[in-house]
């Protein structure tokens, strides 16, 4: 028995040229490659952003949180100014916030109590600006390139807590 080589693009009837077959082959690859790099490198630039947003977020949320419950364990006005200060200022530097751009807003309630007092409870607010990456600072760009955050928590202070 005899076997001879065929060519499968002559042979088999699907690889046949049809009537509306135009003669172009192989152009896939070079789509797909095309529509994946247009795909692609939004969604990594995605993934980049929500990433740096999300990071910011944790660092906002943290300071907020630390200095708050600093404010409610500290043995007086002072030394709770000095701990939350602290708290805010670890929480910038392990998250690598911009410290001129986060703001802080500490009450206590009710309105009329001292910060902080017994029974009081103190709300630490905490806000800032993400930049976003790869927006250059021209034309004021990176300020419209910039996605606001914010953070607020708060914790009651003993009521059998004293000024020492």
């Amino acid at each position: 028995m005899l076997l001879r080589s065929r060519s499968p693009r002559t042979a088999d009837p699907l690889f046949a040229a049809g009537p509306g077959d135009s003669g172009e082959r192989g152009s896939a690859a070079l789509e797909f490659i095309a529509l994946g790099v247009i795909l692609l490198v939004p969604l990594v630039y995605l993934v980049l952003a929500l990433g740096t947003i999300q990071g910011q977020v944790l660092g906002v949320e943290s300071a907020a949180r630390h200095a708050a419950r600093m404010m409610s364990a500290a043995t007086g006005p002072d030394d709770a100014n000095v701990r939350a200060d602290a708290a805010i200022r670890s929480a910038i530097g392990e998250y690598g916030l911009d410290a001129s751009a986060v703001q802080t807003d500490v009450r206590c309630a009710p309105a009329g109590a001292g910060c902080p007092s017994a029974g009081a409870t103190v709300v630490v607010t905490v806000s800032t600006r993400v930049a976003l990456p790869f927006v250059p600072p021209v034309f004021g760009l990176d300020r419209a390139g910039s996605v606001p955050i914010q953070a607020s928590s708060a914790y009651k202070v003993s009521r059998t807590w004293t000024a020492g």
